[in-house]
């Protein structure tokens, strides 16, 4: 089956759709994450969207606050970060506001990174969206972020009822 014939498949009804965006959004996340690692030698993609989250950010955040803002588990965030810290990128330190959570700093290699590195993934993005117009750029936008309204629906239901697995 070719991607046109499972488009066709799945475009008869609202219910097909929605599983078709669901799965799109899984299947578009891998093939990123797999041209990004392929692209970026230094760092894998979720180092560097964690990389970018600190870089961005006017406090210092805890591992909780930036798996809440990554999607991912306070445990994942410490992993990405042992690995960015022996890289050299980060350094690991208590919070100012609690001294029994660790945050995580910015060294001077993350600015000389987005300085002299960063410039080739930015074409590379831009070559991604270079197919659409400024218009639907926007509304590509305001679509994916109400998604994150219909994901805290999910995870408000999940917290009152557990997913049962198979």
């Amino acid at each position: 089956m070719d991607l046109d014939n499972l488009i066709a498949k799945f475009s008869n009804s609202t219910e097909n759709q929605s599983k078709a965006i669901f799965s799109t959004l899984f299947i578009a996340g891998n093939k990123l994450q797999t041209l990004f690692d392929n692209r970026i030698p230094k760092v894998s993609l979720k180092q560097f969207m964690l990389l970018s989250i600190i870089k961005q950010s006017k406090e210092q955040l805890t591992f909780t606050q930036l798996g809440n803002l990554l999607g991912c588990s306070r445990q994942n965030i410490k992993k990405l970060a042992d690995a960015l810290m022996k890289k050299g990128f980060i350094t690991i330190q208590p919070s100012p506001q609690d001294a029994r959570a660790m945050c995580i700093c910015p060294t001077e290699k993350v600015n000389d990174f987005y300085s002299n590195d960063f410039s080739e993934y930015q074409q590379d993005l831009k070559y991604l969206f270079e197919i659409y117009t400024d218009k639907e750029i926007e509304t590509l936008f305001i679509l994916l972020s109400r998604l994150y309204t219909g994901i805290e629906n999910l995870e408000k239901k999940g917290t009152n009822k557990k997913i049962k697995k198979s």
